[in-house]
């Protein structure tokens, strides 16, 4: 495959400088240069040079989930999701038995350990099994059970220490769950949880700093108690995950998250099932039935069942529903979910020294090549 050392004279998103005419040259995966070099490739006027996305919820695609517990399961989907612009993910667990758990984290630490060639699989997002069984979702409440450090260490020590976030319902969980979390350099996040406004306000200030698939799954507003939800507008120190399909949470929805949370608050994700990229069916998460019909995935009883939903898509569809610039809504799913993960200072955005990791699209966010670490891993038509 070809061997590229950058762009010359192209539209870049730089960070703290927006969209500028620039140069950008890297080398050994990083960023090196802004200066222009007649050995550098050109691209068409009307495409842009942006960071690559970041998902950190995202549990398969293309007929592949990453609790199948296979190798070649989790470098399906990163590979998959490249054509959308995804560069690096946290591959993302459900509640099953705790087999199962086990064996989908060793195949995914067996693939990090690995030469990754796709997407970057940064570690692993645990969904549960620590959730409150009142706000279940598509997840099998015979699978949840109550927070429990010795089992989280098993999850942990299986992994080589690649656990990197969890998803849990702190109004089960004591002040060292939480603590313990901390100390690995692990994101707590409140979802599937049915905790009150003072649990969720003790969850805060006890550390947890991140809400998951925001409205959905939780306890919402009640003007007598405003829960998770209302916990979550009113705290400045925590990020919120959506799910912008305009499925799981509807336009106004969206539009009053972002006056609560502001532009720098709102992580997108995609939250996708193995029925990403692949027509309307039935399909399996978490080993429940689901079917997805018109881009949108329920169980059998109608519950939403994840997403079937393109990070580009997410991207395109929060810049319409707020009118929002074109940089900000690149944020929402490159800067914001570095930062919530601590690794700003490497991925996140287009700076000298950071992962060469970008993507290049139009201004509607249509993808036309993805890379990652300076290396070419999706390529659409012959543009380039």
């Amino acid at each position: 495959m070809k061997k590229y050392l950058g762009f010359n004279n192209v539209n870049i998103y730089i960070e703290n400088r927006g969209v500028v005419k620039s140069s950008i040259q890297f080398k050994d995966g990083v960023f090196t240069s802004f200066e222009e070099n007649e050995n550098l490739e050109k691209l068409p006027e009307n495409l842009f040079i942006v960071p690559g996305f970041i998902e950190e919820h995202i549990h398969g695609a293309n007929g592949s989930d990453f609790m199948d517990g296979k190798v070649e399961s989790v470098k399906n989907i990163a590979r998959s999701v490249a054509q959308d612009g995804t560069t690096s993910l946290l591959a993302t667990t459900m509640s099953m038995s705790e087999e199962d758990i086990l064996k989908a984290v060793e195949a995914i630490n067996d693939y990090i350990k690995k030469r990754q060639e796709y997407a970057t699989i940064l570690g692993i997002h645990l969904e549960g099994p620590f959730i409150s069984k009142t706000f279940c979702g598509a997840q099998d409440p015979i699978n949840i059970i109550e927070p429990n450090i010795e089992i989280l260490k098993k999850f942990v020590k299986a992994s080589n220490d690649n656990v990197k976030m969890i998803t849990f319902a702190p109004e089960h969980a004591d002040e060292e769950f939480i603590n313990y979390l901390l100390a690995e350099n692990i994101v707590p996040s409140i979802g599937h949880s049915n905790a009150t406004s003072e649990e969720t306000k003790c969850a805060f200030k006890r550390g947890v700093r991140c809400a998951t698939h925001t409205y959905n799954a939780m306890k919402g507003i009640h003007h007598r108690d405003v829960g998770v939800v209302g916990e979550v507008f009113l705290d400045d120190n925590v990020k919120a995950e959506l799910i912008c399909d305009l499925h799981h949470v509807s336009a106004d929805a969206i539009k009053l998250l972002y006056k609560c949370k502001g532009k720098d608050n709102v992580v997108l994700i995609t939250d996708s099932m193995e029925a990403r990229f692949l027509p309307n069916g039935q399909y399996e998460l978490g080993g429940q039935k689901v079917f997805v019909k018109d881009g949108v995935a329920t169980l059998a009883n109608g519950v939403l069942a994840g997403s079937v939903l393109h990070m580009n898509e997410a991207i395109r569809n929060i810049k319409r529903v707020l009118n929002i610039s074109f940089e900000d809504a690149i944020d929402m799913a490159s800067k914001n979910p570095a930062i919530n993960l601590g690794i700003f200072d490497k991925k996140g955005s287009i700076a000298l020294g950071k992962d060469a990791d970008f993507t290049i699209v139009d201004k509607d966010f249509n993808v036309y090549a993805t890379f990652v670490k300076g290396k070419l891993v999706y390529k659409k038509g012959e543009n380039l």
